[in-house]
């Protein structure tokens, strides 16, 4: 199960785009294999706020669709927490510029509601670890995107 804390800092998302977010990120989930329990956030927010973490974080000072901050990265020298209370596996953060989302879609010549489960599921996968720097690579996490929102009929 994934549990997802959604954040509107826009005001203008729907419960049907969360749904819908929902949904796509289960399926993407589902064909990872992941079990047990996890948690992410999903704020969505203005070009000008996500301008501010990709200059922030990524030193590109320019508003992007999604960032992704995964929680999971093995970091050298960190401790591992010991109890017995099973806890869900914090997945990290997305980020989507529903500006960016909304000219995309104009742009690629589709739905919003397709552009939006686009970045969700592309802002998840690199979550998971995967990336598009290489050809292979490119290949591999298109392939899985693009078979989650066909599940789902979203097509470009």
């Amino acid at each position: 199960m994934i549990a997802i804390d959604f954040i509107d800092e826009t005001d203008v998302v729907t419960e049907k785009q969360c749904a819908l977010i929902e949904a796509l990120i289960a399926t993407a989930a589902k064909e990872e294999g992941l079990d047990g329990s996890y948690e992410l956030s999903v704020t969505f927010m203005t070009d000008e706020m996500i301008q501010v973490y990709n200059r922030d974080y990524r030193g590109i000072d320019r508003p992007t669709d999604v960032i992704s901050f995964a929680l999971e990265d093995e970091v050298e020298g960190e401790v591992d927490i010991i109890g017995d209370i099973p806890l869900p596996v914090a997945l990290g953060d997305l980020l989507i510029s529903i500006d960016t989302m909304k000219r995309q879609a104009v742009e690629y010549g589709h739905s919003e509601t397709r552009e939006l489960g686009f970045l969700a599921v592309h802002g998840f996968l690199h979550l998971l670890g995967y990336d598009h720097e290489t050809k292979e690579e490119e290949t591999i996490m298109f392939g899985k995107q693009n078979r989650v929102l066909e599940a789902h009929a979203l097509h470009r």
